[in-house]
């Protein structure tokens, strides 16, 4: 062998081996901290149609979290499957599902056994799919007033008892209207203040704190560091003010997920309740480009 041809490979794998030992120095690349969530309401009409084919899509956008919407609580079930068979239609395709909104806001004023018996069904339901919270998702307009979030309070704490006792744990999802003022209190306050943080946690709807509360949602983590353990992203119009898809709106996301230590969060979910620019499916392919490039 010649001395040029000793030196080329001596020099080849001096290099190959200076170049692994750099490798294995360097941060492999980090993960995104959280999963790309999607709530399945926003694209209700799809998943009513046809649920694998949308399942599919949903899946090849990236998205790998998903918060169930719709409940069949006499079959114990979700968008006309079992929940066992709907869990494996997302363990096939690589899909998994941490909360879920149910409808709960049905029993605020019925007696306590029926609540009792449909939590009871939520429960049976998201051990089935894996689901770690059962979130309280909406007040309609007559049980808006005060009263009304007094016993709201005590309903999540009863909620939550029940639903912690089983292994998993409740979650209340915000509005505009839980933020209007009425005799000088919001409704979120009562939330907030009258329910245990330790059986009670807050699914924060980014959009509607930007859209209606008084507050950041800086300052409402501040408030209770730890609490928000869910988000629900979505974007304001510049100029109607109503849902458009992320990037296309006043909301910048890159200024609020620094606080995700600060609010405590695990997870979130993208979100648009309808206005889409063309149709549902067409929307969450532009707000999981916006989450890509911005957000993991």
């Amino acid at each position: 062998m010649s001395i040029t041809a000793f030196s080329r490979r001596a020099f080849l794998t001096s290099t190959l081996a200076a170049g692994a030992v750099a490798a294995l120095a360097r941060p492999a690349m980090a993960r995104p901290r959280f999963d790309m969530g999607l709530q399945l309401y926003t694209v209700r009409d799809p998943m009513a149609k046809a649920p694998l084919p949308t399942l599919k899509q949903i899946a090849a956008l990236g998205y790998r979290n998903l918060e169930t919407f719709g409940f069949d609580a006499e079959r114990v079930g979700y968008y006309g499957m079992s929940a066992v068979d709907f869990r494996k239609t997302l363990d096939d395709l690589n899909l998994r599902s941490t909360s879920g909104h149910y409808d709960l806001f049905k029993y605020l004023e019925t007696p306590l056994p029926e609540l009792d018996a449909y939590v009871g069904r939520c429960i049976e339901g998201a051990l089935a799919l894996h689901q770690k919270y059962i979130t309280w998702p909406w007040l309609p307009p007559e049980q808006r007033t005060l009263r009304h979030y007094e016993l709201l309070a005590e309903r999540l704490n009863r909620v939550g008892k029940q639903v912690k006792a089983a292994g998993l744990a409740t979650a209340y999802h915000n509005h505009d209207f839980d933020f209007f003022v009425q005799d000088g209190k919001q409704g979120y306050d009562i939330v907030m203040q009258r329910t245990d943080p330790a059986l009670v946690k807050l699914q924060l709807d980014l959009y509607w704190v930007a859209h209606s509360s008084p507050r950041s949602a800086h300052e409402l983590f501040s408030l209770q560091p730890g609490r928000f353990v869910m988000w629900h992203v979505k974007d304001l119009d510049r100029k109607t003010r109503d849902y458009t898809e992320l990037g296309n709106g006043t909301i910048d996301y890159t200024k609020i997920m620094p606080d995700a230590k600060l609010a405590g969060l695990e997870e979130y979910f993208v979100e648009q309740g309808d206005n889409f620019a063309i149709d549902a499916m067409h929307s969450i392919a532009v707000s999981a480009a916006y989450v890509k490039s911005n957000l993991e």
